[in-house]
Parts: C-alpha cells; structure tokens; sequence
C-alpha cells in the first residue's frame, strides 16, 4: 500500500532569486520541480503538493491597484487575491507536473483544489498585524488609506515606503480535507492550500467569509498532513539541510534533530522568522501530533536517502 505524503513546495520551486518572475521562468522552475516530484513517486508515495504564493500575490496586488488608480477598477480584497493566486499557481503546477509524468510514463491525474482554511477571528495576531502585502506607498497616501479603510500601513525601511501589513493568524481547519485525503489515497496527486489556503472565519453562525490576513504556507501545510493522516511532510527550501550558526565559521549542518532538540534551537534564536523559523515550527507540530518524521530539504534531495534534516520525536 502506498504511502501517503504532503509536500510543500519552497518559493523558489516557483520563483528564484535575480529572476524578473515572468510566467516562462516561473514555469521552467515548476518543471524542474515537478522532476524531483516523480522520485518519491517511484517510492511508492502518493502525492498532496502545498505551494507558497508571496510574489504571485503581490503582482496580484500591484496590479489592481494600478487598475483601480488608471481605471476606476473596484478594490481586490486579499482573500479573492489568494484564491486568484492558487488558481493559476495549481495551472502551472498542473500542467508542468503532466508533461514530467507524460514523459516518464506515469499515469496520474492532478487535482487543483481551491483551499479555504479556518482561523480564529480573536486570534492574537489580529491585535499586532505584522505581514506586509500589496504596494508601496507614500507616508501621505498610507494616512490617507489607513483613514478611508481601516487598513493598518507601517514604514518599510530598508527599501523606503509604507506598506499594508496584516495578521498572521495560526489556521486551525483545511476545507474539503476528507476529500483531498481521499483523492490523494485513491492515487491521484492533489494541489491544495496554495498560499497558506484562503483565509476564512465564521462572522456568524453558519456564515463564512473571507479575512484580509495571511497564513503561513508551512504551518498550514503541516495542519493538512495531520488532518490527513499523512505519513510524512517534506519541507522544501533552498538549502540541503537546516544549519546552525548559519553563514558563520561555525556553521553545522544538521542530519537530524528531536522535537526537543529543535526547541532549543528555536530559543536560542538559529533560525530567522523570515527563513527558517516557520519552517522548523511546522516540522515540530506535524511530528508532535503524529509520532512521524518531517523532512526539511531542497527540491533536488526530495527521496534521496538521507537528505535533507529529519525532525523526529526522539
């Protein structure tokens, strides 16, 4: 019977480094990606593939608000943005992963499904919006639209401007999680919770919507593989394994690390909140709730035998 395992793909699966991120270099990065998808495939794993969505959602952005300054064009909430982004994201990601699989003589279908996840609308992070999304703007024209909206905008000072910045909120539920589990053990590869999914929360009873918030990729990627009963979650980033005292003389790489070892390096701060940190918190999480290991890797090591930093829970 074959395993089950959750991949979430790093963004330079999508966009790299001193690239311009036009669709042909994002498709091209898709492609090399899907390749080392089908190692674990032959590995008898089937397939639910996670994604990030950060540059695709700011274009988004960028775009509709050049469209709104020109053109009247009305307001794109967040959420709907997100849900555009896993859209064409999962096209990409379709079509790439086909062509690998037509080539290699795998007979699978490929499921994009638009993924709502559920948070708490007290959450803490409501209180201290902190991720910056959409344009750049002026400090006049953010007091501006922080008055006509209600928005929260904060100084960006390494690259000079103000920006939207909006909570982080922890998810707590992946829509249609039975049927992507269902889908994905039935031996077809589903595309899901693009982006960290889209953001929703129950205003009332019986009634939800959408929240201008962002959720992180990895830990929503981890609550799908519990709530599926994946046997293992992959991690992917741009470096071979997790360091310690990274880009120092003391930089070690790490084979594997227990749940307790890992918290300690978190509280002595080795990984960066911008990098390695969330990453490392979703490997903690999945592993915690499911006694099964986590591995944090790049693309090319995806079902090479020890690669890659193995989370275990001892």
């Amino acid at each position: 019977m074959n395993k089950l395992a959750v991949v979430a793909f790093g963004g330079n699966a999508l966009l790299q480094a001193g690239q311009k991120g036009t669709i042909d270099e994002q498709e091209l990065n898709v492609l090399h990606a899907s390749e080392n998808l089908t190692k674990l495939i032959k590995r008898n794993y089937n397939l639910v593939v996670t994604h990030g969505n950060g540059p695709q959602v700011g274009n988004i952005l960028l775009a509709n608000s050049a469209g709104a300054e020109m053109h009247g064009v009305p307001d794109l909430p967040l959420d709907i943005a997100v849900a555009y982004s896993q859209g064409f994201i999962g096209y990409m990601i379709e079509q790439q992963l086909h062509n690998v699989l037509r080539a290699q003589d795998i007979d699978r279908d490929i499921i994009t499904i638009i993924t709502q996840v559920l948070v708490n609308k007290d959450d803490p992070a409501f209180e201290n919006p902190t991720k910056p999304v959409g344009p750049y703007f002026t400090k006049e024209q953010a007091e501006t639209l922080a008055k006509e909206t209600g928005s929260v905008y904060k100084e960006d000072t390494k690259r000079g401007g103000w920006r939207k910045v909006v909570a982080s909120p922890k998810p707590r539920a992946i829509s249609n999680r039975t049927t992507i589990e269902k889908i994905a053990r039935g031996g077809q590869i589903v595309i899901a919770v693009g982006g960290g999914g889209i953001p929703t929360f129950y205003v009332e009873e019986n009634k939800l919507q959408g929240i201008d918030a962002v959720i992180d990729k990895d830990l929503a990627s981890s609550l799908l593989a519990r709530q599926i009963n994946a046997d293992k979650l992959f991690i992917l980033t741009d470096v071979p394994k997790v360091c310690i005292n990274f880009n120092t003389p003391q930089e070690k790489a790490i084979d594997k690390m227990s749940i307790a070892q890992a918290k300690i390096y978190l509280d002595e701060g080795q990984f960066g909140e911008g990098s390695m940190g969330p990453k490392i918190r979703a490997a903690i999480e999945f592993t915690k709730n499911t006694g099964k290991d986590s591995i944090i890797t790049k693309t090319t090591l995806l079902g090479v035998d020890d690669g890659g930093t193995r989370i275990t829970i001892v």
